[in-house]
């Protein structure tokens, strides 16, 4: 499996303990059968001749045919031909073997095996193993790149900057030098959500997530602010419900911008369920340690 995680927030690529190595069913090789294909050498996995999705398994000379699951296809990239490995299909050059099998879906899984973008939200996609879905999120401000299939600047992503405008429609950065203290670079907390925020860099807004157990503080001037504990930020103390903070603070997924809707079975998005920013600002609130940077 050739997932490439760029961010610390890619969240498959640190929960995925699975690979769809030999995933396969069997089929057995009548003699004289299959175009009278037979085993170059005792052992070994050899491709089809048309259908990427299939390969031959040869043991003492016997030769069975095997399918990958649905959406998996045979990588045929050892010389050797010693390994057995059933990979995503985006993973394996099936130029010379064009042939697949039908697709067999389940919901949000156009093939049993694979991940998926979701169709109607670009920070949304579908890990599916076997026809069962499972659903994660990019971080704030990321999409899901179809062509990389990693989570990436949603900007960078033709198809959803639609997406992103309807999103930031009620924010816009500063002007030019409107914000002396801060320059070029400044942070502005998001109005709907208590955990995002925007970077505004040269007049360009980037939405941007604390991780989690933190939540956005408004600085004491405009175009300040960092990530802190939320009982220190007024109007966001229940922001995270009945979760139990200190499992994610004392966990690496603090290091990273998970989405909460990977952590709550799948629920909507916090602004769904969550407090909305109070409209006055917080004044930063220091600990010992300090607040929590983004």
């Amino acid at each position: 499996m050739k997932l490439t995680c760029i961010f610390s927030s890619f969240l498959p690529c640190q929960l995925y303990g699975f690979s769809p190595r030999a995933v396969a069913q069997e089929s057995s090789v009548s003699p004289g059968g299959s175009g009278n294909w037979q085993c170059p050498h005792e052992f070994g996995f050899y491709p089809h001749e048309r259908s990427c999705d299939k390969y031959y398994s040869c043991e003492a000379g016997i030769a069975t045919l095997k399918t990958c699951g649905n959406g998996l296809a045979f990588d045929d990239s050892d010389p050797e031909f010693l390994r057995e490995n059933c990979d995503y299909s985006h993973n394996v050059d099936c130029t010379n073997r064009p042939d697949l099998e039908p697709p067999i879906s389940t919901p949000h899984c156009p093939y049993l095996y694979g991940i998926f973008p979701d169709p109607d939200d670009c920070a949304v996609f579908w890990s599916c193993w076997n026809g069962e879905s499972s659903r994660y999120a990019c971080s704030p401000g990321l999409a899901y790149d179809r062509k990389s299939r990693v989570c990436n600047w949603m900007d960078n992503i033709d198809e959803c900057k639609q997406q992103r405008a309807e999103m930031q429609q009620d924010f816009q950065c500063p002007a030019p030098g409107q914000l002396a203290a801060t320059g070029s670079f400044s942070r502005h907390p998001h109005p709907d959500d208590c955990r995002q925020y925007f970077v505004c860099l040269d007049g360009i807004a980037r939405e941007y997530g604390c991780p989690i157990g933190t939540v956005f503080q408004i600085g004491n001037e405009d175009g300040f602010g960092q990530c802190a504990d939320p009982e220190l930020v007024p109007g966001c103390e229940d922001y995270y419900g009945e979760l139990d903070l200190s499992v994610f603070r004392k966990s690496q997924l603090l290091l990273g911008n998970v989405g909460l809707s990977n952590l709550n079975s799948g629920s909507a998005s916090p602004s769904a369920s969550r407090p909305r920013r109070p409209v006055a600002s917080a004044q930063p609130v220091g600990t010992e340690e300090g607040p929590v940077q983004a």
